[in-house]
C-alpha cells in the first residue's frame, strides 16, 4: 500500500517524457533573457538539473542548492554561441536555504528562481529574500507551474481518484506543493519593490505521458499562444527591482524654465548724448 501513493518528486518527473519537454522549453526561454542581463553577479537557486545561466556573461555566476544534491544538468540544446556551463561536475557550488540567502544587501545583479517558490516552505519569504539581495535595476526570473492550465486539470483529478481510493498509479506532475498563480505572483512582487515586465506561458500541449503522443499534440504550441495564452502549463516571469524616492542632484526642471524665463538685464555701451544707458530684454516666446 505504500507504494500505491509513490510521490514523484521534481528532480526524478523531469526525466519523463512530460518533464523534458518543460525543461527544454524553460531553457529555451531562459537562454533567451539571461543574454540580455548585465552586470557582475548571478544566482540560480535551486533545480540544478538546468543549467539557466550558461548564455550570461556576468563574471560570478553560482547555483545554490537547500541540499546538498550531486546532480549534473540534463543534456539539451547548446548554447547557440557555445558559452561553457556554469556548473561543475558535482552539482552545485552553494548550499542554502531560499528564506536565507548568505549574500548581503544589493549585492546581485541577477537572480533565478526556476520552480524555487513551489519547493519552499515559506514562498512569500524566499521571495523577499530574492529582492534583498538584487541590486537596484537588478532582475529577477521565476518559473513555475500555471495552476489554470490542462496539465494542472489532471493532476487534480489524480488527486481526486486517491482521495477516492479510485485509482492507484503515480500523479502526472511532481507533487511539489502549491502552485502560485501567475497574477498572484505579479501581486507579491510588487510588494517588495519588484516591477514585473514580461511574462510568458508554454506548453499548451495535451498532458500525455508517452514521447509519441506529446509530438502529436504539439502543433497546440502554437494555437494555445495565440488563442489562450494564459492556459500554458507552465510560465516565465521576468521582474526588476525599483528603489523608490530616488531623486537626481540639481536643480528641479521648473527651477530651471523659472530661471530660464526670468527677463535678462544688457549694458548698453553706446553713448546716447554722453551717458551709457541700460535696456531690459524680455524673453522671446
Amino acid at each position: 500500500m505504500a507504494g500505491e501513493h509513490a510521490i514523484i518528486d521534481l528532480g526524478g518527473w523531469l526525466d519523463t517524457p512530460a518533464g523534458r519537454c518543460m525543461l527544454a522549453w524553460e531553457q529555451t526561454l531562459l537562454d533567451e533573457a539571461v543574454a540580455d542581463s548585465f552586470g557582475f553577479h548571478a544566482l540560480q537557486l535551486g533545480l540544478p538539473e538546468m543549467d539557466g545561466l550558461r548564455n550570461n556573461r556576468m563574471p560570478h555566476r553560482w547555483l545554490a542548492c537547500e541540499h546538498d544534491e550531486a546532480v549534473a544538468p540534463m543534456a539539451l540544446d547548446p548554447v547557440p554561441d557555445g558559452l561553457a556551463s556554469v556548473l561543475p561536475t558535482g552539482g552545485a557550488t552553494l548550499r542554502c536555504q531560499p528564506e536565507a540567502l548568505p549574500f548581503p544587501d544589493e549585492s546581485l545583479d541577477l537572480v533565478l528562481l526556476p520552480h524555487t517558490l513551489e519547493l519552499v516552505d515559506d514562498p512569500h519569504l524566499a521571495l523577499a529574500e530574492a529582492a534583498r539581495v538584487l541590486r537596484p535595476e537588478g532582475r529577477l526570473i521565476v518559473s513555475g507551474f500555471n495552476p489554470a492550465s490542462l496539465w494542472m486539470l489532471r493532476q487534480r483529478m489524480g488527486h481526486l481518484a486517491r482521495n477516492a481510493s479510485l485509482g492507484s498509479g503515480p500523479l502526472f506532475l511532481p507533487d511539489t506543493g502549491e502552485a502560485i498563480g501567475y497574477w498572484r505572483l505579479r501581486d507579491w512582487m510588487r510588494l517588495v519593490h519588484l516591477e514585473p515586465e514580461r511574462g510568458r506561458f508554454g506548453c499548451y500541449r495535451m498532458p500525455c505521458r508517452s514521447q509519441a503522443w506529446l509530438q502529436r499534440w504539439r502543433w497546440m504550441e502554437g494555437v494555445g499562444e495565440r488563442w489562450w495564452p494564459v492556459l500554458g502549463a507552465v510560465y516565465l516571469l521576468q521582474a526588476v527591482k525599483r528603489v523608490r524616492g530616488m531623486r537626481l542632484v540639481g536643480l528641479s526642471p521648473r527651477r530651471r524654465l523659472r530661471l530660464a524665463a526670468g527677463p535678462a538685464v544688457a549694458a548698453n555701451r553706446h553713448w546716447r548724448g554722453g551717458a551709457s544707458a541700460h535696456e531690459t530684454i524680455a524673453p522671446h516666446d
